[in-house]
């Protein structure tokens, strides 16, 4: 089974992984704008989101093994990987397990720690949307406003949204499955797990997901590391400040 995957550019290979409930398509803007500069940019859809295969195992060391089989399945080597959230958290046992098919690394705003189960609003309210009923993409909204204030975030869950044929709406994401193994996606890296490539950490200025203290824990798994905050950010710093995120990133890799 393989990954469903956007590729724009040509260029030196830079594998991106979004978070978790997300898909490859939160980073269809920012992925053309790094291939103009000489990327082949590979957006990856993870198990169980997007327009991946569906699958009842879900967990780090699974998703990790999907990357290695689609780095073999596109002869990849020497990638940029950059990983935001759970995207993170597969990014960082990847490069620690295959050290040899990754360059640099980069982490979008988390930590390599334990987090604790903090989606529980988040998958009732995606659980609550009855497609029998729900024939739009604003009585979807109406509904999962019920449990998501937030009107950001609730947009990029709706993103998941499609026509699963005429007048019938679905979730593209694998929900049942997520839902059974949320407990996964807060997981910390293995304590042995090491890297000692370039790694750089972005961290939203308002997101309380890298805490002062992550920077010894971080420092323990990745030797070559610099931590970067980005301003007027939270946890989706790569939307909420695309330009600030864009250059260090190119910074760090160009």
């Amino acid at each position: 089974m393989k990954l469903h995957s956007n590729i724009l550019g040509q260029g030196k290979p830079f594998v991106i992984l979004h978070g978790f409930l997300g898909m490859s398509d939160n980073w269809k803007t920012l992925g053309k704008k790094i291939s103009e500069e000489g990327f082949e940019v590979h957006l990856v859809d993870q198990r169980n989101h997007g327009h991946s295969f569906h699958d009842d195992n879900f967990d780090y060391e699974t998703l990790s093994e999907d990357l290695r089989h689609y780095f073999e399945a596109h002869n990849l080597s020497e990638a940029i990987v950059l990983g935001h959230s759970m995207g993170g958290k597969t990014a960082m046992l990847f490069a620690t397990q295959n050290p040899n098919l990754v360059s640099k690394l980069i982490v979008a705003d988390i930590s390599p720690r334990f987090y604790p189960i903090h989606h529980d609003a988040i998958l009732e309210g995606l659980s609550s949307l009855d497609f029998s009923e729900i024939k739009s993409r604003g009585a979807a909204d109406k509904q999962l406003a019920n449990y998501v204030s937030d009107f950001g975030t609730r947009q990029f869950l709706l993103k998941n949204l499609y026509w699963k044929e005429k007048g019938q709406l679905a979730l593209r994401m694998n929900l049942q499955v997520l839902k059974e193994n949320v407990s996964e996606v807060g997981e910390a890296l293995p304590l042995h797990a090491k890297f000692e490539k370039e790694t750089l950490f972005l961290r939203g200025d308002k997101s309380e997901y890298i805490a002062l203290q992550d920077e010894t824990i971080i420092k323990q798994h990745f030797s070559n590391v610099n931590i970067v905050t980005i301003a007027n950010a939270g946890h989706w710093l790569h939307a909420e400040n695309p330009d600030d995120f864009f250059n260090e990133v190119m910074q760090f890799i160009i």
